[in-house]
């Protein structure tokens, strides 16, 4: 059973739903505007940074850690979304987790397609590095296409031999662009935010000339071996469900420690409805409780 705010938010979103078919730039305005209108923790402070040429934002919240950094990015198929569509599940999570949340503004498709996204990525992390941060301080994270592109960054960096960050914190993350898994079948009907056939055509726009199953497209195909601690959230009802439950399989296989969970009657990305969603509440507490858990006292 899920509690009456989730069943009501879960009610609004299946009403809410646009036709896949509407211009790109529409959805992206209307995103940005409705997330506009979320408000924010009346103490939590933004600002603008420019983090190795990507423009990022800083949301703080009072009593941050000011050594240790969250760097996440933001969801959105990887042709829509920002740091503004993220303000207020970064707040939430700089509450939980005690420290500064830095959203970089990474190049999206149609406009810029893979590696650009990946590029930003490897240019934001290797600034905060230089800024001082060491790799033990830095944790990253990203809900989903961000998600993704957390882990094709942390492929590249193993690639480069070059240092990991402390851990990663995914929230119901686009591992496999070619959208085969049996979930986006099983939980079509139950979803009211995602379709097989929307996210097929986000994963190609995405891909350009690549093949979508290219292992630094699609994580879930890739030698997981080395890459640092995970915790993975994904919600029960989510057409994506098997990116996650497949994922945190084959990552655990290779060695790679991983708490995962499934919000059982939950749809995609939920932390990002609010805290006055009890399951909304209860994800972003476990996400605290685990980075907390990195820094023991």
């Amino acid at each position: 059973m899920i509690s009456p705010e989730a069943r009501a938010e879960r009610d609004r979103l299946f009403a809410a739903r646009k036709p896949e078919n509407r211009p790109l730039e529409q959805s992206r305005r209307e995103w940005e505007a409705e997330a506009g209108l979320a408000p924010l923790p009346a103490d939590v402070q933004i600002s603008d940074a420019q983090a190795g040429g990507v423009a990022c934002e800083w949301v703080e919240m009072p009593f941050a850690v000011s050594d240790r950094v969250f760097l996440f990015f933001h969801g959105g198929g990887y042709r829509a979304g920002s740091p503004r569509t993220h303000r207020l599940l970064a707040a939430n999570l700089a509450q939980e987790t005690q420290m500064r949340v830095l959203l970089p503004d990474y190049r999206l498709a149609p406009e810029a397609p893979f590696p650009a996204g990946v590029k930003d990525a490897l240019l934001v992390y290797q600034w905060l590095i230089n800024q001082g941060f060491g790799q033990d301080r830095i944790v990253v994270g990203g809900d989903s296409a961000g998600g993704g592109l957390v882990l094709s960054m942390l492929l590249a960096l193993k690639a480069a031999g070059a240092p990991q960050p402390h851990a990663a914190v995914l929230l119901a993350p686009w591992t496999d662009l070619t959208v085969s898994s049996p979930s986006y079948e099983t939980l079509r009907e139950h979803d009211p935010i995602i379709t097989r056939e929307n996210l097929r055509e986000a994963g190609l726009m995405y891909a350009g000339r690549r093949d979508p199953a290219d292992p630094l497209l699609s994580p879930l195909f890739a030698e997981l071996g080395g890459l640092p601690p995970m915790l993975i959230h994904a919600g029960g009802d989510e057409v994506m469900l098997d990116d996650s439950r497949l994922f945190a399989e084959r990552a655990e296989s290779a060695g790679v420690p991983v708490a995962f969970k499934v919000f059982e009657g939950m749809w995609h990305v939920f932390h990002a409805s609010g805290v006055h969603i009890p399951e909304s509440r209860q994800a972003i507490s476990e996400i605290g409780e685990f980075v907390r858990g990195l820094y023991p006292a």
